[in-house]
């Protein structure tokens, strides 16, 4: 079974990616206009027409710049560069796991984390923070300078990793679809989400990072494992139903939902949060 895993994902379809991306978003908007979390009053169209139009941008920055991708991750190989390398890991299912488990904290992770640390990329991440109605769309809602780093993330981590094409195709596919999962504007029972969160990143445990103020902004990191918080000290909880998203530096709607204020949050002065 696993053989067959791995030949699909190293020759994946761009088809079959584009289906994860927009059939993820399709099936949890359905699910989410069902059984909301928060009936959020406001136009479901044209917010996601606005994080729509940066899931395009990040599509197109990733396609540009795939071919670094595929050379890393063919160098690596060729090689035997790489952790995966360095301690012999042959079985594929072990490859697979241990794989996921350091391209999700390198790739997704630490990119997070450093996007929150250095005020230099925290400009361009701060757009993903302005989203006051999170949905599954806000997933994607990323500037295209955001998109540029978290792709040199992504390839430090195949060249640490190691990992051959098939891994990072999967790590990809994972990432969109847990993305949008944890971003879903879907209620899902309290104990299922506790469980849940014990593996992965659940939608109550990151929704949190989604919380206008401090500290809860600089907490739960993680995309795909929720490991990582938990080991490393940055996972916080908090009652669903005390959540306010945003970022308290951009709470108006003219800065946190108009495109073009959006495009050029990043170059514009940088202001302290508000009391």
């Amino acid at each position: 079974m696993i053989t067959e895993i791995v030949n699909y994902f190293e020759t994946i379809p761009s088809s079959h990616r584009s289906i994860m991306l927009f059939g993820g978003i399709a099936f949890f908007w359905i699910i989410e206009s069902g059984i909301p979390l928060f009936k959020f009053k406001y136009n479901k169209v044209h917010h996601a027409g606005i994080n729509l139009f940066f899931t395009f941008t990040t599509i197109l920055i990733n396609f540009s710049l795939a071919g670094i991708l595929f050379k890393s991750s063919e160098w690596a190989t060729t090689n035997q560069f790489g952790l995966l390398h360095w301690v012999k890991i042959d079985n594929l299912w072990l490859q697979a796991i241990i794989g996921l488990l350091l391209m999700d904290l390198i790739g997704a992770y630490t990119a997070h984390y450093v996007e929150h640390k250095v005020k230099s990329l925290w400009r361009f991440h701060l757009i993903h923070h302005t989203d006051t109605w999170i949905d599954t769309t806000s997933a994607n809602r990323h500037h295209p300078g955001e998109s540029v780093i978290r792709f040199i993330f992504t390839c430090i981590a195949i060249l640490i990793v190691g990992a051959p094409v098939w891994l990072f195709f999967m790590y990809q596919s994972f990432s969109v679809l847990l993305s949008q999962f944890n971003h879903a504007n879907m209620k899902m029972p309290k104990r299922l989400d506790k469980i849940i969160s014990y593996v992965i990143v659940s939608p109550d445990m990151h929704k949190i990072h989604h919380h206008y103020k401090l500290p809860y902004t600089d907490s739960n990191y993680g995309n795909i494992f929720s490991i990582w918080d938990r080991i490393f000290g940055t996972y916080l909880k908090m009652d669903r139903e005390n959540l306010t998203y945003g970022v308290d530096t951009h709470m108006s709607s003219n800065e946190n939902n108009t495109l073009s204020n959006l495009l050029m949050i990043p170059f514009q002065k940088y202001r302290n949060p508000i009391e």
